[in-house]
């Protein structure tokens, strides 16, 4: 499984790899010196580390190297590789949270439209039947047409219940509809896909709170997880989005899609350092197997390959 998960995680991060990890063996091959190391917080930032994190790291080892001056290209490299595993294991990665036995295990997923938020859904349900429980899917943007068609049609494909409501309902509604089914069905696992238009910022962070009010009432404690979906690709962008959603809706973990269209992973170090909530999947490519739980010892051994 850990050879998988790195293969995957290797495949992902092939682009950030190549501008990344080369740039810095290319720039260490010549005399190293104080200056050869300060070179090396450009490549950082534009591995989308951000500033903070390159200036830290690049601080880091300029010490290292002034203590001693005769390290070579690969034990600096592996000083860099290890300070960038402390960031990742600066934020642990707990348990789920579960229900009691006999109730559904409720997990909301937000996030902007367009980050991926409906196939990381899809790509969750697909595990959780791997893992030989009942899942049901939920509906609940029912203003975005396009959106609860395609979640439609991934359960139907994976074989998994769906819940949709109708056009402009009250999405509330649906996520009470939603995790009444799941009970009265005996699922283990409810995955509910909210509306994710950021442009009108107040009125949704309203609608999810509601959503997760409703959620309680059916099942006392719930939503059990709140996770945001991320798009690699944005940057900075990114970061912000999370801000917003931790402000008004609490998050206990994060899902980055798109990994594999970014030359930037380095967001990863980004988020974990300046968000401190738990990153849990990544996305590694387009198929509904390519979501994988995040394991930092293997991904930034996949971003030194």
């Amino acid at each position: 499984m850990v050879f998988k998960f790195l293969d995957k995680v290797k495949s992902a991060l092939s682009r950030t790899t190549s501008k990344f990890t080369q740039k810095i063996r290319a720039l260490f091959q010549n005399q190293i010196d104080a200056e050869t190391i300060d070179e090396l917080e450009q490549i950082l930032y534009e591995a989308d580390l951000g500033v903070l994190t390159a200036g830290q790291l690049t601080e880091t080892l300029q010490a290292k190297f002034k203590a001693d001056p005769s390290l070579t290209s690969d034990q600096l490299i592996q000083i860099l590789h290890d300070e960038l595993l402390k960031i990742l294991e600066s934020t642990p990665i707990p348990p789920l949270v579960q229900p009691p036995s006999s109730e559904p295990q409720v997990i909301l997923i937000v996030g902007v439209n367009g980050n991926g938020k409906t196939t990381s859904v899809a790509k969750l349900a697909k595990r959780f039947k791997n893992e030989g429980k009942k899942v049901l899917v939920a509906a609940t943007d029912t203003f975005r047409a396009a959106g609860v068609e395609q979640l439609e049609s991934w359960a139907q494909r994976l074989e998994v219940d769906v819940v949709k409501g109708l056009p402009k309902s009250d999405p509330a509604a649906v996520a009470f509809d939603a995790v009444t089914a799941a009970k009265a069905r005996g699922a283990d696992v409810i995955l509910i896909d909210t509306a994710g238009r950021l442009q009108t910022k107040t009125p949704l962070m309203e609608e999810l709170a509601k959503i997760k009010r409703t959620c309680n009432k059916v099942v006392g404690g719930s939503p059990h997880e709140t996770w945001l979906v991320l798009d690699a690709t944005t940057g900075q962008n990114a970061i912000e989005q999370a801000k917003t959603f931790h402000q008004f809706t609490p998050l206990s973990g994060l899902v980055l899609s798109k990994l594999d269209g970014s030359a930037k992973g380095g967001i990863a170090f980004k988020i974990t350092q300046e968000l401190k909530i738990p990153l849990r999947f990544i996305g590694t490519g387009e198929g509904v197997d390519d979501l994988v739980p995040f394991e930092p010892q293997s991904f930034v051994d996949a971003l030194f390959q």
